[in-house]
């Protein structure tokens, strides 16, 4: 894969000393893929779990008054992490919680409050996040996430995010309902198939763009298996600490390495990694 600079839209070419026009490389809006990135990810699944669980049940909202509230949230944080200029590290991993959150209680919604089967749901969003990626693709003629620099590719990425959470939400709940694994055996099951992306990346070539995809919607029911099993009760298979204390403990890890990055800026993507768009 080849990554490239491109231009600022709206600016003219920077110009050398020379008078000749140069390439100024884009900032890109998303953080670099590292083990920070991955921790985190997992972190706000989990988060995503067990505060919609907290809302819905604890707070008396039901389904619907948290999906309202926590899609306006959504709405406004999104606005502010489309208008900012770069990756800042809190605002984006604001919206990722938020949309983790979102996309769970999206996938109940359809399952709990319309009887929609799981098979079809999983089926729906899977196709939907499929055509997110060829629409993306065709028009942008990358989907690398080195390269979300423009208005339309993260609209695309923020788009294909939520389609992976609520698909890994669906997909998740079908396999631990069919298998009957128990939340311990199911969070291990997860993690042998991310651990075999990364093999068939690292070892057999697999495609880095496909890689990180698929080990995107993974790692949604991983987090959701380890967040059941910290706060549901001794008697449903879980260790019994509750939502509160589940959430609460996850939240204040992720405000941590969050503040973390804020500082050292470890995963700031450099700016020669940045895709240009297609002529």
């Amino acid at each position: 894969m080849t990554h490239e600079l491109s231009e600022t839209p709206g600016a003219g070419p920077d110009t050398s000393a020379s008078g000749h026009p140069s390439r100024r490389p884009r900032r890109n809006k998303v953080p670099e893929v590292t083990a920070y990135f991955w921790i985190i990810k997992v972190l706000c699944t989990t988060v995503g779990e067990t505060a919609a669980d907290l809302l819905n049940e604890k707070a008396g909202l039901g389904l619907t008054g948290v999906s309202v509230l926590m899609s306006a949230l959504l709405a406004v944080v999104l606005a502010v992490q489309f208008r900012t200029s770069a990756y800042r590290a809190g605002v984006y991993w604001l919206a990722v919680a938020l949309i983790s959150v979102v996309g769970t209680l999206i996938s109940d919604n359809l399952t709990d409050n319309m009887g929609v089967p799981l098979e079809t749901t999983t089926s729906v969003f899977a196709v939907l996040l499929a055509v997110t990626f060829v629409v993306w693709y065709r028009r942008e003629r990358t989907l690398s996430i080195h390269s979300i620099d423009t208005t339309g590719r993260e609209a695309y990425y923020w788009l294909a995010v939520l389609f992976t959470f609520a698909l890994g939400t669906a997909g998740g709940d079908l396999v631990s309902e069919r298998m009957d694994l128990g939340y311990p055996l199911a969070a291990v099951l997860f993690a042998l198939a991310i651990a075999a992306v990364a093999i068939a990346h690292f070892a057999l070539g697999l495609d880095a763009v496909w890689s990180f995809w698929i080990a995107y919607v993974l790692t949604r029911p991983l987090g959701a298996s380890i967040g059941d099993y910290l706060s549901q009760p001794g008697g449903d298979g879980g260790l019994g600490l509750g939502t509160v204390v589940t959430s609460g403990l996850f939240l204040a890890v992720i405000l941590g390495l969050v503040a973390y990055l804020a500082v050292t800026r470890k995963d700031v993507t450099d700016p020669a990694r940045v895709t240009p768009r297609a002529a």
